[in-house]
């Protein structure tokens, strides 16, 4: 379970989301805009004295609603953050999956696109 204290702001200096726990940085999701003003997220990284918290998807889940609610497209690249979005859903996240990332229709919990 994640720890209580932790908190998820955006960092568009280092385009990165910053996990911090008890105000100590814990670590980061980072993320670049492509042509396409996309943002692909491709690296997390959760310190090692933080680990074995669920702080690594509190991180996800944190930054990945903010980027929902921002109205932001995201492409899934970081191992971490495709095996997140596979297995959980964000509400309102629009996602563009790369071609080898995309998981087939009847595993994926969150296309962007509303179910049929």
């Amino acid at each position: 379970m994640a720890d209580a204290a932790h908190t998820v702001t955006r960092n568009d200096e280092k385009n990165r989301y910053d996990l911090f726990v008890d105000d100590v940085p814990a670590g980061f999701a980072g993320f670049r805009r492509d042509s396409r003003d996309r943002l692909v997220f491709d690296h997390t990284v959760v310190d090692n004295a933080f680990s074995g918290r669920g702080l690594g998807k509190a991180l996800a889940a944190d930054a990945l609603a903010d980027v929902a609610q921002r109205g932001e497209i995201v492409v899934p690249e970081c191992p971490f953050i495709v095996k997140y979005l596979r297995e959980n859903e964000v509400a309102g996240l629009q996602i563009d999956w790369r071609d080898e990332d995309a998981p087939a229709a009847a595993e994926a919990p969150n296309t962007g696109e509303p179910s049929a």
